[in-house]
């Protein structure tokens, strides 16, 4: 485009209340991220209620830190991006009826960004994605990979089709006493840990889909079993066991997948992608295979409104604007937006 192009993106979709001021898709000019995380902590996860509330008391705040922190106006910027999908309703609704206030008074075009792309197009901040890219999305919420065949066009490949890795993580974590948020206390764990436990392997077969349920079921089963025989359950070796048992799994398939395609670039995203021993092993992966590995700074590996910029920055050159009458969507997973924007 011959313009620079200036989207606030505003993600509000769990329990963090962001806004980031993003230039041509992948250059930061403002960054504010408000976290929920130690109020949730007491209740073991995010309560949707308490979540929708806190993100109306924040957001204000906010929108004034965001901008001052880039020195410029809303008259400065060329649109206004907001998460619509996938989160918890009370709490994406926030979002969207601050970014269509913005909107309305600005006279600002809205552009509607489906969270798990934006988890996708964070890889763009630091490294520009080449195309065609395998992607491999790893979150709460989602376990998904992909083809990226260009900036507007992908192939869905897989999906988990129970649990997905993240939530696992936290179920796991929980069974063991451990605190909310429970994946990177089980990876604190593992660290730790000796792979003493002998744990089924997760769904052995040549698709690219995933399963955890089995695995999770097993660790449940297990704790359970070993209390009610009053016998010790050592938390750090069996979360190395779970850890390495979840991992090979996606490291497998990924595998599979890069031998299958042939394509020599490969992107992780999602808020699991900060796991250090995921990367490790997707990084081995790809270095044995001659692929290129990127994945995200920590910063924008969990929910953030940069990303959000990031993935709003393909739809504004294509005009793909939204109305007033965007509504919130709780789970429009990444097959259904690759259906409907086909």
């Amino acid at each position: 485009m011959s313009k620079d192009v200036i989207i606030l993106a505003i993600e509000s979709s769990c329990d963090e209340t962001s806004m980031a001021i993003v230039k041509n898709g992948h250059d930061i000019l403002s960054l504010t991220i408000s976290s929920q995380i130690k109020t949730h902590a007491n209740f073991g996860g995010v309560v949707p209620e308490i979540a929708s509330r806190m993100h109306t008391e924040n957001i204000t705040f906010v929108l004034e830190e965001t901008l001052k922190k880039f020195k410029g106006t809303i008259a400065d910027i060329d649109a206004i991006a907001v998460t619509y999908a996938p989160g918890l309703l009370g709490s994406l609704l926030v979002g969207i009826e601050c970014a269509k206030a913005l909107s309305l008074v600005y006279n600002k075009p809205l552009i509607a960004v489906n969270h798990t792309m934006g988890h996708i197009y964070a890889n763009n901040i630091e490294n520009k994605i080449t195309y065609p890219t395998l992607a491999l999305v790893v979150s709460g919420g989602h376990t998904d990979l992909l083809i990226l065949k260009s900036e507007n066009e992908m192939q869905l490949l897989g999906s988990s089709i129970d649990d997905s890795i993240g939530e696992v993580y936290d179920k796991v974590a929980r069974v063991l006493g451990m605190t909310y948020p429970g994946g990177p206390n089980i990876e604190k764990a593992a660290v730790k840990g000796e792979d003493t436990y002998k744990l089924p392997k997760p769904m052995q077969d040549d698709s690219y889909n995933f399963s955890f349920s089995g695995l999770k079921s097993y660790i449940v089963n297990l704790v359970h079993n070993e209390k009610q025989r009053g016998n010790e359950i050592r938390k750090d070796d069996l979360a190395k066991s779970f850890q390495i048992a979840a991992v090979d799994e996606i490291v497998r398939k990924v595998t599979l997948a890069i031998k299958n395609t042939g394509i020599k670039h490969f992107v992780l995203a999602g808020g699991v992608s900060a796991n250090k021993y995921l990367r490790e092993e997707l990084s081995k992966v790809c270095n044995q295979n001659n692929v290129k590995f990127h994945v995200p700074n920590i910063l924008y590996c969990t929910d953030n409104a940069a990303m959000i910029g990031c993935a709003a920055y393909p739809l504004y050159k294509e005009k793909k604007f939204a109305d007033f009458s965007l509504n919130a969507k709780s789970s429009e997973n990444i097959k259904l937006y690759i259906e409907k924007n086909k």
